[in-house]
């Protein structure tokens, strides 16, 4: 219990560190839309996105080989 406590502590340090040293705004464009928002804002995001493919890709998995 006490490496779980000391591994956030890190994890939440590196990740307010880089989310300090990504503060910089970037414009993304897509088809027609165009926005800008910061950097680190824009990677969470695509780490969300990413994690959500692949838990749904995992749930998928399982269950074709249940069937």
């Amino acid at each position: 219990m006490y490496i779980k406590k000391i591994l956030v502590f890190i994890l939440t340090g590196v990740s307010l560190l880089f989310i300090i040293q990504n503060m910089a705004v970037v414009e993304i464009q897509f088809l027609f839309w165009s926005f800008s928002l910061p950097r680190s804002v824009f990677l969470f995001v695509l780490l969300a996105v990413g994690v959500l493919v692949g838990w749904l890709w995992h749930g998928y998995q399982i269950h074709k080989n249940e069937s």
